[in-house]
């Protein structure tokens, strides 16, 4: 899935000639924190967020300081064209909520650490009416093909399968499955040997 498929189209900005209230100000009316300082052009020159505007109120009031001290001058950024799950690693990586979505020095959008979630979570369909199993699976071969057809072959829609970050050895599948009863899954995977850990209808 690309960023341009759910990025926020044309984002509210401010120029860095505008105070620090005047960018608080706008923040609050709008129930955003993070806006993109643009020049003319939609040319991108930073990114500020409420939390670096907060820390600099103050000291904007006591002396010199303005936006264009506290915005931050090369953020970091993507492209419309990149995948969603590069924008989630720089996020995760860097610990910052959003980022600006620039193409050849322009702003054209915004994406958030909200709407990476938003998507990671209708995929994995959490908010809907589903149902899920747990299911811990050894690295002999074929293990986890046999599982997933016994669950298939037990009649329950397979919407997404999730697995533990570990790479050999013993792990734990998430299978998430159309609303159904799980027991009869359950007890087919254990009397196959395999190890439930949970089952959620």
């Amino acid at each position: 899935m690309k960023i341009c498929s759910l990025m926020i189209l044309k984002p509210i900005t401010i120029t860095a000639d505008a105070s620090i209230s005047e960018a608080i100000e706008l923040m609050k009316i709008n129930s955003i924190r993070h806006l993109p300082v643009v020049s003319k052009g939609n040319i991108l020159q930073g990114f500020i967020t409420l939390a670096d505007l907060k820390q600099g109120l103050i000291p904007s009031m006591l002396g010199d300081l303005s936006l264009r001290d506290l915005m931050i001058k090369d953020p970091i950024t993507v492209s419309p064209d990149d995948d969603i799950e590069y924008a989630a690693q720089l996020i995760y990586n860097h610990k910052i909520g959003g980022m600006p979505v620039v193409k050849d020095g322009r702003l054209t959008g915004i994406i958030t650490a909200t709407d990476i979630l938003r998507t990671f979570i209708d995929m994995m369909g959490i908010l809907s009416s589903t149902s899920r199993i747990d299911v811990a699976i050894g690295d002999q071969p074929g293990s986890f093909k046999k599982a997933l057809q016994i669950i298939n072959d037990m009649g329950a829609d397979i919407i997404n399968v999730g697995r533990t970050a570990q790479q050999t050895g013993r792990q734990i599948y998430f299978f998430r499955l159309g609303a159904c009863k799980t027991e009869a899954i359950k007890k087919t995977l254990e009397e196959e040997g395999y190890e439930v850990l949970a089952a959620m209808d």
